[in-house]
């Protein structure tokens, strides 16, 4: 799917595309440069499961609210919310290399 949505995931500063995936991993809506990516969907929501499996704290339980998964010139932004997992790519610049 595609086009503007109601969730105005295309309205994100910096964002070259975003998905909205279910909870099934099937994608509910695309655009720009994820538009129509269901490979790389596929391999976010894999990654999302792994992630939500991990435990920090074997005291209680506490699950991640976001990930992200950072490349040299983009970024993923990942967020679940009401059993669907939203995805932005956004531009990356470079961090200068800390001086000591």
């Amino acid at each position: 799917m595609s086009g503007p949505g109601p969730h105005n995931l295309d309205r994100v500063p910096g964002q070259d595309g975003y998905l909205i995936i279910n909870s099934d991993g099937a994608v509910m809506a695309s655009s720009g440069a994820l538009e129509n990516d269901e490979r790389t969907a596929g391999i976010l929501m894999n990654m999302v499961r792994l992630a939500s499996r991990v435990k920090i704290n074997a005291d209680k339980p506490e699950t991640f609210k976001r990930l992200s998964v950072v490349f040299d010139d983009f970024m993923y932004l990942i967020t679940i919310s009401n059993g669907k997992i939203y995805v932005s790519r956004r531009h990356s610049s470079p961090h200068e290399p800390v001086l000591a």
